[in-house]
Formats: structure tokens, C-alpha cells, sequence
């Protein structure tokens, strides 16, 4: 019981957060329901609450309004003056996001050494419903896999799409965020063209073991004195 009104209580707290998300971008319901690949009133459940996105409609969800996929695990609501993404075929990715997401948590569930009925038992979710999301036959509602991993021990960061076209736009945008919260001089120092010999020089040396730098700081001192 406990497990179902924390999961109902995340669909309505993603719910709010994709609303949120969608005003900002000044897109409709129905410019999201078919970017991603869904009707209207399936979108339209889910930003009241009543049902739940599975996590790679929320990537290819982040990717269309052009938000942070964190803004989903997020408690603030995010500025109106987000520009829309220019419009890629976004229903493929999620069809196929589903059927990896599956066997992602398949292989979690062997590693964590879980048969399918424990795991449904732990979790308050029907086996016949699992066994369908493993396969790729169902998409896995967000607070659902939350409530799976929670039980196998895992984080849904690690199902965050890494090296697909979503995953490369996710890395850019958490990139742009690590910048942001760089010191406004450092911002300053990178934009400058002039010190782009020196960031490049970094990026090599970034690259040395502790006793190669050592040895190229020992040769800098000799020439120095």
C-alpha cells in the first residue's frame, strides 16, 4: 500500500513538472503528445497526474522542449524563455529507448540477484507486469522504475540514455550547466580566443600520470632557474 501512494504521488509531482516544462517552451499538448509518440489524451494524463511517462518519453520529452532532464527530479519551476528544439523523429527513439530500458532492468534484476516474482513482491507490482516490461512490450511509468531500482538498489541515473542522439543533447546540456557554475572570471577566461592555446595545453597535461606531470613541472623549474 505504502508502495502505491508513494508511486501515485510521483505521478502527480511529474505531472506538475511536465506542465511546468510545456508553458515554458510555450508548446501544446499536441505538439508534445506527437513528438513523442503518443496521443493527446494519453499526454494530457499525464500532466494531471493520472498516469505516468516512462523514462525515455521524459528524455525525448526534455529533448523536445529543450530543458535539462533534471528539471523531472527537480522542485522548481523553470523560466518561460526556453526556445523550442528543432523537431527530429523522436517516436523512434523512444520505441527503442523502451525495449533497452527493459532489458536494463532485466539485467539489474539478475545482478541484484532477484527473481522476477521477489522482485514484484518487493516492489507491489505484478509480475505478468514486469515480466512485460522486461521484454519491451510495455513502457515502465517513471515512478514505477523508481520504485524497482529503489528495491534492486540501482539509480535511475544509470538508465539515462548515454551515446544516442538524447543522451549526446543531455551531455551538452549538463555541460553548459557545469560552465554556468564556473566563477565569472574562469566564464570570462575559457570565452577569451587568445587563451584557447592555454585550454588546449590543459586538456593534454589532463591526460599525463601524476609522474609524467611531475617530470614536465621539474623541466619548467630547470629552465626557470
Amino acid at each position: 500500500m505504502e508502495s502505491k501512494t508513494r508511486i501515485a504521488i510521483r505521478a502527480k509531482t511529474l505531472g506538475v513538472l511536465i506542465f511546468d516544462a510545456r508553458e515554458a517552451s510555450r508548446m501544446s499538448k499536441k505538439d508534445c503528445a506527437e513528438a513523442i509518440g503518443i496521443s493527446t489524451s494519453t499526454y494530457n494524463a499525464y500532466e494531471q497526474g493520472k498516469k505516468a511517462p516512462s523514462l525515455p518519453e521524459l528524455e525525448a520529452l526534455s529533448m523536445f522542449l529543450n530543458i535539462p532532464i533534471s528539471h523531472f527530479w527537480g522542485t522548481q519551476a523553470i523560466s518561460d524563455d526556453q526556445s523550442p528544439l528543432e523537431k527530429i523523429e523522436l517516436s523512434r527513439l523512444v520505441e527503442l529507448r523502451h525495449r533497452m530500458i527493459g532489458a536494463l532492468l532485466r539485467q539489474e534484476r539478475r545482478n541484484a540477484g532477484f527473481s522476477m516474482k521477489a522482485l514484484a513482491r518487493e516492489a507491489g507490482i505484478p509480475t505478468s507486469r514486469i515480466k512485460a516490461y522486461e521484454l519491451g512490450e510495455r513502457p515502465i511509468p517513471t515512478p514505477e522504475l523508481e520504485t524497482l531500482l529503489s528495491v534492486l538498489g540501482s539509480r535511475i541515473e544509470d538508465f539515462f540514455d548515454k551515446s544516442g542522439p538524447i543522451g549526446q543533447w543531455m551531455t551538452r546540456q549538463s555541460t553548459i550547466e557545469d560552465f554556468l557554475e564556473l566563477p565569472a572570471e574562469l566564464q570570462e577566461f575559457v570565452c577569451q580566443p587568445i587563451n584557447r592555446p592555454y585550454l588546449e595545453l590543459a586538456l593534454k597535461l589532463s591526460d599525463f600520470s601524476a609522474d609524467k606531470l611531475r617530470t614536465v613541472a621539474e623541466g619548467i623549474l630547470d629552465i626557470t632557474f
